[in-house]
C-alpha cells in the first residue's frame, strides 16, 4: 500500500516500533488529522526483535510479527509510503525530500529512523554471504542461506543480536565460531556473572566461542562466495556464512544536515523534541536525559524505549506535555533461556547474586552506592516482575543479604 498524499498533518519517518506506536497513539489520543508514515521497509510495520529469534529459526512467520494487520493501518486513516528514504529536511519550510524526488510537507515531525548496521571495516567485508540482522530482508537472506546449505558460520560480536543469532543457528544445525574482541560477552551492557554464564551456555550447546578475538578479513572464492574470515592472529576460519552484531549507527543525518542538535544520535528534550521546531525524535536514535541513569544522556536501543517514547510525544502534540521517565526494560531469548532486565546498570559499583548460575535460574542484581539500579533476571519471572516495581518505587539502600537471599521477595523489599 502506497499513498501520493504530498502533505500530511503529522509525517512519521520510521514503520518500526516507535513509528508504529507513535500513529497507533496518536489516534488514541483523538488525533483526527492525517498521519502519513515513511518507512524504508517495502513491508508494512513489523516487529524488529523476533528477526534474530523466532522468525530467523522458522518458528513464526511474517504475520505473526507484524504490528497489526495491514487492514488496520488504512481502518484507522493512516497512509504508509514504504520503500522510500528521506533524504532531505527543510524545517522552516516543514517539508522533507525523499529518495525518489517527491516531497512532502508536514505540521509535525516524527523521526523515528532507528539505525543502520555498523559495518564491519575489514577486507572482504562486502563479499556475497556477509550478513546483518537489522531487517526483514537481512533475515529472509539468511535463511535463503540456510535453505541453500550454509552449515558452517561465523559470527561476530558478542553481543545480544550476535548470541540470538548464534543460538538460533546452532538449533538448526549450523556450527557456530562466535567472535568477540572484548575480554567478555556482554561487555558493554552486563556484569561479569551474566557474561560468564552465557559464555558457558553457548559452549554448552557446541558453540565455539573466542574471546579477545578480531577478524582481519573475510575470505572468498573468486566468484565471490564466503569461504571464512582471517582473525587478528592470522588463524583462517572456514565458514559458509558471516553474521555481523557489532552494534548499530543511529539514523539521523537528514536530521543534523538540516541543524539539529546531536552527537551521539540526535538530541532530544523531556518530551523527545528535538532542537529543530515541530520535530520530534524517538526511539534508538534519540539521545534524551534519563532519570535511570543518573539523567545521564544515553541512547536506548530497545523496543520500550521506542514505544514509551512515541506515547510521550502523541501526548505532548495533542497538548498535554508529560516528560519522559519510563523505565527501562528488554529481553533477550537464547536457546531455552530468557533473560529480562530492569532498569540499566550503567555506573554500578556492586553485584549481588540472587540465585544459583548452575540451576539457569538467577537473578544478578546491579547496585551504586547501595541502592539497586537494575536486575538481570534469567528463568526468573518473579524476581522480574517485583524488580519493576522496586525500581520505579525509588527505593533507596538495601541490606544486601536481603537482595541476594531469593526465598526474599523483592516486593519485601520495597
Amino acid at each position: 500500500m502506497t499513498s501520493t498524499t504530498d502533505h500530511a498533518d503529522i509525517v512519521i519517518v520510521g514503520t518500526g516500533h516507535g513509528g508504529a506506536q507513535a500513529a497507533i497513539a496518536l489516534r488514541q489520543q483523538g488525533h483526527e488529522g492525517s498521519i502519513l508514515m515513511i518507512g524504508r521497509d517495502d513491508a508494512p510495520p513489523y516487529e524488529r526483535p523476533p528477526l534474530s529469534k523466532e522468525y530467523l529459526a522458522g518458528d513464526k512467520g511474517f504475520e505473526r510479527i507484524m504490528i497489526r494487520p495491514e487492514k488496520f493501518w488504512a481502518d484507522k486513516g493512516i497512509d504508509l509510503k514504504l520503500g522510500a528514504a528521506v533524504t532531505a529536511i527543510d524545517p522552516h519550510a516543514h517539508r522533507i525530500t525523499l529518495s525518489d524526488g517527491s516531497t512532502v510537507t508536514y505540521r509535525k515531525l516524527i523521526w523515528s529512523g532507528g539505525g543502520d548496521p555498523r559495518r564491519l571495516p575489514v577486507p572482504g567485508a562486502v563479499l556475497p554471504g556477509v550478513f546483518y540482522v537489522r531487517d526483514k530482508s537481512d533475515a529472509d537472506a539468511m535463511m535463503q542461506a540456510l535453505s541453500g546449505g550454509a552449515r558452517r558460520a561465523v559470527v561476530i560480536g558478542g553481543g545480544y543480536i550476535g548470541l540470538e543469532a548464534a543460538a538460533v543457528l546452532r538449533k538448526l544445525g549450523c556450527e557456530v565460531v562466535l567472535v568477540e574482541m572484548l575480554p567478555r560477552l556482554l561487555a558493554r551492557v552486563a556484569g561479569e556473572e551474566l557474561s560468564a554464564f552465557y559464555a558457558e551456555e553457548h559452549r554448552r550447546q557446541g558453540v565455539d566461542v573466542r574471546l579477545e578475538t578480531g577478524v582481519s578479513a573475510v575470505l572468498g572464492e573468486d566468484q565471490g562466495k564466503v569461504t571464512g574470515v582471517r582473525l587478528d592472529n592470522g588463524e583462517e576460519v572456514p565458514c559458509d556464512m558471516v553474521v555481523v552484531g557489532i552494534g548499530i549507527v543511529p539514523a539521523v543525518a537528514p536530521l543534523i544536515a538540516a541543524g539539529a542538535a546531536g552527537s551521539n544520535g540526535v538530541d532530544v528534550d523531556f518530551c523527545c523534541r528535538t532542537t529543530l521546531d515541530d520535530v520530534y525524535a524517538i526511539g534508538d536514535c534519540a539521545a534524551h536525559a534519563n532519570p535511570y541513569a543518573d539523567n545521564a544522556v544515553i541512547r536506548l536501543e530497545s523496543v520500550q524505549n521506542a514505544h514509551d517514547m512515541a506515547n510521550t510525544v502523541a501526548k505532548a502534540i495533542m497538548g498535554e506535555k508529560e516528560p519522559y521517565n519510563a523505565l527501562p526494560w528488554f529481553w533477550s531469548n537464547q536457546y531455552d533461556l530468557k533473560l529480562q532486565t530492569a532498569g540499566l546498570s550503567l555506573g554500578f559499583d556492586q553485584t549481588i547474586l540472587r540465585g544459583d548460575p548452575a540451576t539457569r535460574k538467577f537473578t544478578v542484581v546491579y547496585l551504586r552506592d547501595g541502592k539497586p539500579i537494575a536486575f538481570d533476571c534469567v528463568g526468573t519471572m518473579k524476581d522480574y516482575v517485583q524488580a519493576r516495581k522496586l525500581l520505579e518505587s525509588g527505593a533507596g539502600r538495601i541490606d544486601a543479604a536481603l537482595l541476594a537471599d531469593p526465598e526474599v521477595p523483592l516486593k519485601d523489599l520495597i
